[in-house]
């Protein structure tokens, strides 16, 4: 059982010389402890070092009973259940009311949607509300009272579960018929608060905000003056040629202000140019400064203050990171050194018994590869202790990505299949293998020229039938040859070889498939449709195969294979802004259905919608953007990524001004502001940093020559690690000494 007073008497009780708190002499929380307090200490120090591989605060109790709820906690299968949670309760908007399984979005051809029964979303829902409840709970547990009341993130959390469980009782009370449910507002809130980069990337965005509002006030005034000067300059007399200019984008303020923010975007130009331009070639001088002035000058100088600025306070934020790890480093070696003088050894020094940082590290949830490399590490300092330093070194192998040792070739008494194992081994047979790839997308190419304009049912797959059955059995070959040389375990050890074998396997069944329902190719192979794909639904399917297998090509070209990794680098560390751009589409599609559900009705049936016959060209409703709506959740994401990517968006502006009022210009340009100014540009600055760090040129160097450095995984926190600060030993010590569950005893 645990000692109620584990919680308040000293963690470290061996005393030593140096700054902290000094222990009385004889003082018995200052003695070696027992076996039970040798195990404590093993556990704690394995959490420590697991809080420092994830960045993770220490400031959390450190009795038996909370390391172990803490451990169960952050344990893969707590965490796969929160995350499914989180996106159980998110996913819902896809099926509560209003319904989004329908076949299609657009109003003409919509069925009625399936409309759930009061209480089966609801149900769901509150299961997801009372798996968060635990959450809040434990979290607030395991940090303590006064930590969860200085934490606006756990505070914020309780108020929304709080708002949410009010919400789901008033929605239950009223038989689900509420005209608007808040809680589906507040439900991104628990995606945010689960991630601790998305925190530091909103909190960031927060501090780059004021910089952002200065150019995006320098943006409104030239708004508004060059919206005043065309008002003044396009406005003739009536009759006059100029007047077409006026009623069409100048007509009003409000239009005018619209026609040149879209113009802004450069969505409708030339469009808002050629009536004044058809009628004086200097009316252009107008639109081209306010082009060069508002597109090229300020919106580049915003997306350049966004990456400096965010860059800056993201620097800010990694170096809490770092200094998150070093703190729990050094946490974990006060631990392990205080035990130091329980051994026999060195009993005057200071440092850690490498036999008990291997015992600690055997209960640190790690995979296998990476614990096998940090214990080869501490093993090569042989049975000296470990310094602060040299222990803080030990944690730079957590960032290194594992290069494991292919597996040994099969070995062949015959010279003969020795000499062809090295051959079907050699680089040059990877390069042929790419010719073939390349020769079969080539020939596909041709046929796909030549059969532009001739009808499915009419063309003969005589000769691309044959061709394909070829290639497929050299790909077959391929592989056979490539299991052959490698072996099967050196073939599955490369990842180019399972991405070309699966591709390969799925290319040969689907042959064989063809060629048991169509029989083999002849002249004339135009056989009638069998089973579920037609002759030529299977020739495009298995053309699409050979289409993706040709990707294969990119690690053997260094520049492409730097590009493809920048890019895989990307895709590991954008969850965070990819997260932030799901709360920014979830809550303004559930804005968009509360206020515009229903306005785009189908034309006819005494719709004020006309039809496309007689809407005016570019309309809305002469383009059938019928699909663009917000009915359904679905539909309004789609919506808003066609706002976002603000091609022909002053036609939604148009529309929804029509049918809902002037007052929905606000929505769209504020998810503008948001989408299209705000996140494209931090996205923006990533993939500039990212960019620039992969194609340093020492960096590009390192790389190719095999520099052991080049093994390190380029996560967010790494990007910046060359350009932060350690933390001194001072402050490290200092943060420790005010630890809220620990207390130094030195």
């Amino acid at each position: 059982m645990e000692d109620p007073r584990a919680e308040s008497e000293p963690l470290l009780s061996r005393a030593r010389g140096g700054g902290g708190r000094d222990c009385p002499a004889g003082s018995a929380s200052c003695r070696p402890g027992a076996v039970s307090w040798r195990d404590l200490r093993f556990d704690q120090a394995a959490v420590f070092i697991e809080d420092a591989i994830q960045y993770r605060s220490i400031n959390h109790r450190m009795d038996v009973r909370s390391m172990w709820l803490y451990r169960l906690y952050y344990s893969n299968a707590c965490q796969w259940i929160l995350s499914f949670t989180i996106f159980l309760i998110l996913f819902l908007a896809f099926i509560e009311s209003p319904s989004s399984l329908t076949s299609t979005a657009d109003v003409r051809y919509r069925s009625a949607p399936w409309d759930p029964p009061c209480g089966l979303t609801e149900g769901l829902e509150v299961l997801c509300l009372l798996v968060f409840v635990a959450d809040v709970s434990v979290k607030s547990y395991l940090v303590g009272w006064a930590q969860f009341r200085t934490n606006p993130w756990l505070l914020a959390y309780l108020v929304v579960l709080v708002v949410s469980l009010t919400d789901w009782i008033v929605s239950l009370s009223l038989l689900c018929q509420e005209p608007l449910r808040v809680r589906r507002l507040l439900r991104p809130f628990f995606l945010m608060q689960n991630s601790s980069m998305m925190k530091k990337t909103l909190k960031c965005i927060r501090s780059s905000l004021p910089e952002m509002a200065s150019v995006l006030l320098l943006l409104a005034l030239h708004l508004c003056v060059f919206t005043m000067s065309g008002m003044l300059l396009f406005t003739g007399e009536k009759g006059d040629g100029q007047d077409r200019e006026r009623l069409i984008y100048f007509r009003n303020l409000p239009e005018a202000l619209t026609s040149l923010l879209v113009l802004l975007t450069t969505a409708n130009n030339p469009d808002v140019m050629i009536p004044a331009y058809s009628k004086n070639r200097a009316y252009a001088i107008f639109f081209i400064v306010f082009t060069l002035i508002g597109s090229l000058f300020l919106m580049n100088l915003l997306t350049a203050i966004i990456y400096n600025q965010f860059r800056g306070y993201l620097m800010k934020s990694f170096q809490t990171s770092l200094f998150r790890r070093r703190l729990g480093a050094r946490a974990a070696y006060e631990v392990l050194s205080s035990m130091t003088a329980e051994g026999e050894a060195h009993p005057r020094e200071v440092g850690v018994r490498p036999r008990d940082f291997l015992q600690v590290l055997q209960r640190v949830q790690l995979d296998g590869s990476h614990k096998q490399a940090v214990v080869e590490k501490v093993r090569s300092y042989g049975g000296d202790l470990l310094s602060a330093g040299e222990f803080q070194k030990l944690f730079n192998e957590f960032d290194k990505r594992v290069i494991k040792e292919p597996p040994p070739r099969p070995e062949y008494p015959s010279p003969f299949l020795r000499r062809a194992q090295t051959v079907f081994s050699h680089r040059y047979f990877d390069y042929l293998g790419n010719f073939i790839a390349l020769g079969n997308l080539v020939s596909i190419s041709v046929f796909l020229v030549i059969d532009a304009d001739v009808l499915p049912e009419d063309r003969d797959d005589f000769v691309l039938g044959i061709l394909n059955c070829v290639f497929i059995l050299y790909y077959l070959l391929e592989l056979l040859l490539k299991v052959f040389a490698l072996g099967l375990p050196g073939y599955l050890a490369h990842s180019s070889n399972v991405f070309d074998g699966l591709l390969t396997v799925v290319l040969l069944v689907l042959e064989i498939s063809t060629l048991a329902v169509y029989r083999f190719p002849h002249p004339g192979w135009k056989p009638e449709m069998l089973g579920l794909l037609s002759l030529w639904d299977m020739a495009r399917l298995v053309n699409t195969l050979i289409v993706v297998r040709f990707l294969r090509i990119i690690p053997s070209l260094k520049l492409m294979a730097v590009v493809a990794s920048t890019i895989l680098d990307l895709i590991r560390n954008m969850r965070a802004f990819g997260g932030i751009l799901v709360v920014v589409y979830y809550v303004f599609a559930i804005l968009g259905i509360s206020l515009f559900r229903g306005v785009i009705v189908a034309p006819g049936n005494g719709s004020l919608s006309p039809d496309n016959s007689s809407a005016p060209c570019g309309s809305f409703e002469q383009l059938e953007y019928w699909p663009n709506n917000f009915d359904d959740f679905a539909a309004a994401l789609i919506t808003l990524w066609n706002v976002m990517v603000v091609n022909n968006w002053q036609v939604f502006l148009d529309a929804y001004r029509r049918y809902s009022g002037p007052w929905s210009k606000i929505y769209f340009v504020l998810w503008w502001l948001v989408s299209s100014v705000i996140w494209v540009n931090l996205f923006l600055a990533l993939i500039l940093e990212n960019f620039l760090h992969k194609w340093d040129r020492r960096s590009h160097l390192q790389s190719l020559v095999g520099d052991p450095d080049s093994t390190y995984q380029m996560s967010a926190e790494l990007l910046f690690r060359e350009v932060l600060e350690e933390p001194t030993e001072d402050e490290l010590m200092e943060k420790l000494s005010h630890h809220p569950h620990l207390r130094l005893c030195r």
